[in-house]
């Protein structure tokens, strides 16, 4: 099978297209996981201060991946339903447009940055030294916003023509490179000068540099792209509303997500303090490895359901929807048999502290049995973007990350659960939360005349 063959999804076998679009989305997303894992080691090996900052930092880090996400999976949505309709000038006339809006935006938050940083960490109320730390890092990591924008782009570009190993491949050489810069620039290796957590941050900015130019020759050279097509193209005010309206909700989706984090740290750190907080953040990237799976489906179910939606072939839809569930279900029940015995170990990888190991075991074995609501909720959202209906993400969004501030209240101070309290309203609130999705998805479905 050619090229050109591999990215027509509205044909063939729905199985052979979750693998070959998943598989290796998944390998890369597995290889960034890594890389966060390498920086929390090393911040690990700083101080526990510095482990503490960079979890700290996390949420507000998080307003460059809403926008990424936000951009990206917009245009990969488009982008599938234009190759769809086998519209090739809109498809180039989203990428133009797509392109315009991403440097504008990156210049945007580059600009704020600074303003926004330490007025955020200051909320959060941590000791001095870890918020300075994790200022100190976060304002580092904005100065590259440009890059992290411009790769999901180009990545969702490839996503949509079914391609997704260009992406993989620069995440499994963006480890590697990490892997030797961040000792350098951490530690003043060979001369250089010793940057300690910014040396982390300046480790991340350089790797995604390399994405950026990496992944637009990779585009360049794709299937369905033609640059004579781009350059005809126009910029359109109705089409930069388009992605706009696609990609708003996922932004704001995922910006919820950084309120919750920014919430659950702010209780953890009420309830446990700066050793709380370092072994949530180890168990955050044990957690991260374990989804990493089912991140692949949510891009592939993505790209499927736009061509297929473009092309109007609605059985198949049901048929992804169906198929990716059962997937990432068993996938993460096998993830949490793994991790759920051995949480202490692989707390342990990250920092040796007894207490944080104990915080983060803990927070582990609760999580285990939220691990397939991610899978159910991400994939119902996936779809739901795939046929141009992204706005149910906002709303099941702020349900799962702005209500928990009452519940770990309620759970932890009025019931006196205190951490155990946010570890089971997690639980608690993304179990009801697929309760409301699943409804909500087959209503949806139901009204567009899909089932």
């Amino acid at each position: 099978m050619n090229q050109l063959q591999h990215s027509d999804l509205t044909i063939g076998s729905i199985t052979k297209h979750l693998k070959r679009i998943a598989i290796p989305a998944s390998v890369g997303f597995l290889f960034n996981t890594l890389f966060n894992v390498v920086d929390t080691i090393y911040a690990g090996r700083l101080s526990t201060d510095a482990l503490a900052g960079l979890t700290l930092s996390f949420p507000i880090f998080f307003i460059i991946i809403a926008v990424t996400a936000g951009l990206g999976n917009a245009i990969s949505a488009l982008a599938s339903i234009a190759l769809g309709q086998k519209n090739k000038p809109l498809f180039h006339q989203l990428i133009k447009n797509a392109l315009i809006l991403g440097v504008i935006l990156s210049i945007i938050i580059t600009i704020l940055a600074p303003f926004i940083t330490e007025p955020l960490f200051n909320l959060l109320g941590s000791d001095d030294l870890s918020r300075s730390l994790g200022i100190s890092y976060t304002n580092t990591i904005f100065l590259g916003s440009l890059f992290f924008v411009f790769n999901a782009l180009f990545s969702g570009i490839l996503s949509a023509q079914g391609q997704t190993k260009p992406y993989r491949n620069f995440l499994v050489i963006g480890f590697f490179m990490n892997l030797i810069l961040d000792p350098l620039l951490i530690f003043g290796w060979f001369g250089l000068p010793r940057l300690g957590v910014i040396g982390v941050a300046l480790a991340t900015v350089i790797v995604q540099m390399f994405g950026t130019i990496y992944l637009f020759f990779k585009v360049k050279s794709s299937s369905e792209f033609d640059l004579k097509l781009l350059n005809t193209s126009t910029i359109s005010a109705n089409s930069m509303k388009d992605i706009l309206k696609q990609a708003i909700p996922s932004s704001l989706n995922m910006a919820t997500i950084a309120i919750g984090i920014f919430i659950i740290n702010y209780y953890v750190i009420k309830y446990g303090g700066t050793t709380a907080i370092a072994g949530y953040g180890a168990g955050v990237r044990i957690e991260q490895l374990a989804l990493l799976p089912t991140l692949g489906l949510n891009i592939a179910v993505l790209t499927i359901v736009g061509q297929n939606y473009g092309a109007r072939q609605f059985n198949r839809i049901i048929e992804v929807l169906k198929k990716a569930n059962l997937y990432g279900i068993i996938i993460m029940i096998i993830g949490a048999l793994i991790i759920f015995p051995f949480a202490p170990f692989w707390i342990g990888l990250f920092n040796q502290d007894t207490a944080v190991i104990s915080q983060g075991a803990r927070y582990l074995r609760i999580e285990t049995l939220a691990f397939i609501t991610y899978v159910i909720l991400n994939i119902c959202v996936s779809v739901l973007q795939g046929i141009k209906k992204p706005g149910f993400a906002i709303y099941i969004g702020i349900y799962r990350q702005v209500l928990p501030f009452a519940i770990f209240y309620l759970l932890g101070t009025t019931f006196n659960m205190g951490l155990d309290g946010v570890w089971w309203g997690i639980v608690l609130i993304n179990w009801s939360a697929v309760g409301i999705t699943v409804w909500y998805t087959k209503r949806v479905l139901k009204k567009v005349n899909i089932v």
